[in-house]
């Protein structure tokens, strides 16, 4: 009964780990919010798919931006700081990107959003594995 149990918990706890959730953040930028989605969770060293949705004021869809995505880790001892920039794609309604850590550790990342010659940006940090 024992063995069947165990058998049962791994079963699940694999199931889990196929289906677990994008890394996903909802935050204001001025009139705008905007969802940034990393579809791993927590994101990995490499390349990580990152997705931007961005709203405006009555909760309409915004197709006409320019996005950029900042990323970077500051300087540790002995290494210098790291920042790299990438443009995100509009496909649809969403904003797509690839950001490619190059180490493991803490990442901040700046989506930064411009439109009608008004930019905005959201800043977030993640812990890359």
């Amino acid at each position: 009964m024992k063995r069947i149990a165990l058998v049962v918990c791994v079963l699940l706890l694999t199931a889990g780990l196929v289906y677990a959730k994008d890394y996903e953040l909802t935050k204001k930028a001025g009139e705008y919010t905007v969802r940034v989605a990393i579809d791993k969770n927590p994101p990995v060293t490499g390349k990580n798919n990152m997705i931007v949705g961005i709203k405006d004021g009555a909760s309409k869809d915004v197709t006409d931006a320019k996005v950029a995505i900042d990323y970077g880790m500051p300087a540790m001892p002995g290494m210098p700081a790291m920042n790299y920039k990438t443009n995100a794609m509009l496909h649809g309604t969403m904003y797509h990107a690839v950001v490619d850590f190059s180490m493991s550790g803490p990442w901040a990342i700046t989506v930064k959003i411009t439109r009608a010659g008004k930019a905005q940006a959201v800043k977030l940090n993640v812990d890359v594995k």
